[in-house]
């Protein structure tokens, strides 16, 4: 059984619709001050967008896309977001709908030497999730990450220079010499230069000698995801083609899932699905988007999100396709039991 600290999930991830206004708006509802702000248009093709509180209030990167980060006219609020002049950057268009993905860390970052390169990190350990910031040497180095446990997923950005894609480390992967990126369709390949083949450990992650992780002098944001029971779960599954398909093993019902075919390029889409609210039965298809496209929402890849994990129903190569293998990542919605739910003996 998957007993988890976290009681309520929705304290440090949390999911948020709205509509755009085209003027000056705000959003409330999320529950604490969003950390990483992740939005994108479900009715219209339009680019992810993605904040920090590292970065600070007013840099946008798009997980879309190779660009480097832009300026906005977006605040992170104590319980939300606002647009202040009505612009949006992609995210508060009149008439369209938007999610909005909320995750929290640590606060505006604190200055980390655990590495050879010093970084700015906002880390929060019970949920397992930090924010680093730093710059690049050129040469192997190691950053410090703030989680106290090697973190299960890193991925990095080059901040400033356009062309740079989102590099990951998972370690679901064979060994740290595998990567994903997040912006394309391309399985996991191996390069030595982007986190030098070495896996995370409690206090660092290494990068190697490639600008995208560790250009000389170049400004650099890493996210890192810690699997804590109950709460978060990232793994790997084998499709079975079949309509009555795989079932993965969370440990919680899932609130949002991304999954991506490792073994093969074809079609293979970075697929997020999310439990918000729209439609309160399975299957969760309604809010069916691309990671790696800047498409609109559409009603696809059928799975069920039950109270321990996730169920396959598509024979899709995007989600299932029969002995291909893919990564994922999910966080709870609920934990199936909770320390709340623990008798005190058993403790």
């Amino acid at each position: 059984m998957a007993y988890s600290n976290i009681n309520k999930p929705t304290d440090y991830f949390n999911t948020v619709l709205y509509s755009g206004t085209g003027a000056a708006q705000s959003i409330t509802g999320v529950g604490f001050q969003p950390q990483i702000l992740w939005q994108k248009s479900r009715s219209a093709a339009q680019n992810h967008r993605l904040m920090d509180i590292v970065r600070g209030n007013n840099l946008t990167l798009k997980p879309d896309t190779t660009l480097a980060e832009v300026a906005n006219s977006t605040t992170l609020d104590s319980d939300g977001f606002s647009f202040t002049d009505g612009s949006g950057e992609n995210a508060n268009d009149s008439g369209k709908t938007y999610v909005a993905w909320n995750w929290l860390a640590g606060g505006t970052g604190v200055s980390n030497t655990d590495g050879t390169i010093t970084s700015t990190v906002s880390a929060n350990t019970t949920s397992g999730f930090s924010i680093v910031s730093y710059t690049g040497t050129g040469s192997v180095a190691t950053v410090g990450h703030g989680l106290g446990v090697a973190p299960n997923i890193v991925i990095v950005k080059q901040r400033t220079v356009a062309g740079n894609h989102w590099i990951m480390y998972h370690s679901a992967l064979p060994s740290a010499n595998y990567f994903l990126y997040l912006c394309d369709t391309d399985p996991q390949q191996t390069a030595t230069g982007f986190f030098n083949n070495t896996a995370p450990t409690s206090s660092v992650f290494t990068i190697g000698t490639d600008a995208q992780t560790n250009g000389n002098t170049n400004s650099l944001i890493a996210y890192c995801f810690a699997e804590k029971k109950g709460f978060s779960k990232f793994g790997s599954y084998t499709g079975n083609g079949s309509t009555d398909g795989t079932f993965i093993y969370t440990g919680f019902k899932p609130a949002w899932v991304m999954t991506k075919k490792i073994t093969d390029r074809t079609s293979a889409n970075w697929l997020i699905q999310t439990a918000d609210g729209l439609n309160p039965y399975n299957p969760v298809n309604q809010q069916s988007l691309r990671a790696n496209l800047s498409n609109a929402a559409l009603n696809a890849y059928d799975m069920d999100f039950l109270s321990n994990g996730i169920k396959m129903y598509n024979d899709s190569s995007n989600a299932n396709e029969a002995s291909k293998e893919f990564i994922y990542m999910a966080f709870a919605e609920n934990p199936l039991v909770g320390t709340n739910n623990i008798p005190a003996t058993a403790r």
